[in-house]
Order: structure tokens, then C-alpha cells, then sequence
């Protein structure tokens, strides 16, 4: 049975298709033409080369295939236009399901966020059920990911698609080629580019846990069901200080109100819009910096059996994984 997943060369993604390629899964990579394919090396995987926003690519790589795992996605807290991270995010999604649908795709498990969910007020975990409040949603990637997310549940109502949903929390481990943005706050940490810290928190989980989560939803995941694929709930003081113990690094102490954090981010997002150069701090990354991003898996753990290591695990293999690769 062929198999075909997006965003393979990239960090979610390879996790994922190292999963597949071990469970059995015949594998087709949908790939950029530019993109970087080091974490393709050494895989027994066909290669396509497509474009979530070229649609006749899209027809020509889930031809013949009875699973989709979607995982590529526009990930950023800053980009130029967004109207580019739209294309991807909401009407590629929306394209390539439908295709693989009528292609004759038996299964297809879309990898979310928990950027599409709600938060709690009270900075207590979230779950599944959480309200969204659709007014309060902070930047573009995560509207992206909101909008995508409803558009994929009415998918499954009005057109019966079989879709089952996975939203990871936070990701950390190999192969963040990237990086990320969580990588680059590991990456920033090592290279003592960290000298403060806001009061926030993140769900923090290795990669190849959320990999391994992705399979148990294709196996047991129902249709139309969401699944957070989480790990464990850390202050961002906590996870640098921990960055930093690992690292054999002093931590920083000064903790910076969100409010005096903010112009500077903004003075940076105007000299990217100059320089064309990833800002290190976005506006939008310090708005939602002010509510602590706590999920709760408990749902996966009971219906899939999911389950994920402690996070000082993800920590370490990002570490190593970044000295190794000279970040």
C-alpha cells in the first residue's frame, strides 16, 4: 500500500516518515524543488516534487495512494506577505485532501496544532474541547492553522472525508534543520544570544513522540477526531534553565516584562522588513508570549495509548543534534 506524506524534509515531517518507513509503510515524499533534503539521506523513500500551491503537482503525487499523512505546513511567527502562508496552510490543505480523497485515499491524518485550540484563563492545560475564541487568535500562523482546522472538520461533515486530526504542542529534538522557532530559542540559548526571559510557558515534547503519535492516530484515531500530541508543561524559565544544565551554561536572570519586550520586537520586525532577515523577537511571538500555552494529551493517552518521554529528553537529542550539525 503506497503511503504519501508531506513535509518530509523537515523536522516534523522526517520524525514522521522515519516512523512510516519502520512501521512497513511503502512511502512517497511530496517535496519542494528547493527545498533542503538532508533529512531525506539515507531513506528508502520515492521522491515527488510538488507545491501545496500547485495543484496539478498535487494530483500527480497522491495518484495510487491509500494513506496521507498532510505535516507540511508554513511555520512562522513573522513572514512578509502573508498572504503566502494562506495559500499553504489553508487552500493547499483544503486542495490536496479533497484530491486524495478522490484519488481513493482510505486514510488521511492531518497534522494540526495546538495553535488551533483554545486556551484556558486561568493558565491551567487545555484540551480538545477548549473554546476558541476567534477575535483573540495572535498572528497569522495561527489563524492560518485555526482556519485550516475548521475547514478540514466540515471537510469531514459535508464531504465525508476520512480525516483524523493531530495537534503536537511544542516539538524538540533532531534533525530541526531550520530551525524552528522553538530551535532557534535552543539554538539562541547555546550560543549565549539569551540574556532575559519573559514569563511564559510551553508544552514541551520530543519530535519522534509526536511521530510515534501520528502512527497511533492512522491505527486507532477515529475519523473527525482531534488528537494533542503533547509532552510536559514547562515555564520558559524552566526550559532555559534546563537548556542550560544540560549545556553546562550559566542561565539567565533577568526576566523582562512582556510590555518592554514589545517595542523591541517591534524595532526588529521594521529592520527585517529592511533587511529581509527572520526577526530573533516578533510582535506577534510576545503577545502570545503573555499567556502560558499548557496542553493536556490525555485524550491520545486513552483512546490511541500515546505516550511522551519527559522533556529533558527532547532537550537533550536537540542539544547533541545541534552541536553535531554546528548551529
Amino acid at each position: 500500500m503506497k503511503t504519501l506524506i508531506t513535509g518530509a524534509s523537515g523536522f516534523v515531517g522526517s520524525a514522521v516518515l522515519r516512523k512510516l518507513i519502520a512501521a512497513g509503510h511503502d512511502v512517497r515524499a511530496l517535496v519542494r524543488r528547493n527545498s533542503d533534503r538532508r533529512n531525506l539521506h539515507g531513506l528508502v523513500v520515492e521522491i515527488v516534487e510538488g507545491d501545496l500551491t500547485d495543484p496539478a503537482s498535487l494530483q500527480r503525487a497522491v495518484a495510487g495512494c491509500k494513506a496521507l499523512f498532510h505535516v507540511a505546513a508554513d511555520y512562522r511567527l513573522w513572514i512578509p506577505d502573508p498572504t503566502t502562508m494562506y495559500k499553504i496552510n489553508v487552500e493547499g490543505t483544503t486542495n490536496l485532501l479533497r484530491l486524495a480523497a478522490d484519488a481513493g485515499a482510505e486514510k488521511i491524518i492531518y497534522t494540526s496544532s495546538v495553535a488551533a485550540l483554545g486556551l484556558t484563563a486561568d493558565g491551567s492545560p487545555a484540551n480538545e474541547e477548549t473554546p476558541v475564541i476567534p477575535d483573540n487568535i495572535v498572528g497569522h500562523y495561527k489563524r492560518s492553522k485555526y482556519t485550516a482546522e475548521q475547514t478540514v472538520l466540515r471537510l469531514v461533515t459535508d464531504e465525508q472525508l476520512p480525516v483524523t486530526i493531530v495537534n503536537p504542542s511544542t516539538p524538540v529534538g533532531p534533525r530541526d534543520i531550520k530551525p524552528t522557532p522553538t530551535g532557534r530559542l535552543i539554538v539562541d540559548t547555546l550560543n549565549r544570544r539569551m540574556p532575559a526571559y519573559v514569563d511564559t510557558g510551553l508544552n514541551i515534547v520530543h519530535v519522534d513522540d509526536v511521530a510515534s503519535g501520528h502512527l497511533l492516530a492512522y491505527e486507532k484515531g477515529e475519523i473527525g477526531e482531534r488528537y494533542i500530541l503533547g509532552g510536559e508543561n514547562m515555564t520558559l524559565k524552566l526550559i532555559i534553565e534546563e537548556i542550560c544544565s544540560i549545556a553546562h551554561l550559566s542561565p539567565p536572570t533577568i526576566r523582562l516584562p512582556h510590555n518592554l519586550v514589545l517595542p523591541i520586537a517591534w524595532c526588529m520586525e521594521r529592520w527585517a522588513a529592511v533587511s529581509g532577515q527572520e526577526p530573533r523577537a516578533t510582535v506577534d511571538g510576545v503577545r502570545m508570549a503573555k499567556k502560558k500555552m499548557y496542553f493536556s494529551s490525555e485524550k491520545a493517552r486513552k483512546k490511541l495509548g500515546y505516550s511522551a518521554r519527559p522533556a529533558h529528553a527532547g532537550l537533550v537529542d536537540a542539544i547533541e543534534w545541534f552541536r553535531e550539525n554546528a548551529y
